[in-house]
């Protein structure tokens, strides 16, 4: 479970539960300053999301035959060896 997911789920909890923010903090461990921070983010919708994978389309474009290069849909670009290994990417 991300960070802000939990954060969600008490916030939801707290809401349901009809205690006081500090009552619910003090019950969960919680400091109550910083749940306070998380309430006002959440109810103006700006709760820190985790990043999300994002679509990737592969155009043929000429370039040196021992790279490939990964082009998002604004300005980032990654170009790599293609001797680069797999295990560089991480798992999935």
């Amino acid at each position: 479970m991300s960070s802000s997911e939990a954060r969600r789920i008490h916030i939801e909890a707290w809401q349901i539960s009809g205690m006081s923010q500090a009552a619910y903090c003090r019950e969960h461990g919680l400091n109550t300053k910083t749940f306070g921070n998380w309430a006002r983010k959440h109810r103006a919708g700006q709760v820190i999301r985790s990043p999300a994978l994002v679509p990737v389309t592969i155009k043929s474009m000429p370039m040196p035959a021992n790279t490939i290069c990964l082009r998002d849909q604004g300005d980032h670009v990654l170009e790599l060896p293609l001797t680069i290994s797999p295990h560089w990417s991480g798992s999935c």
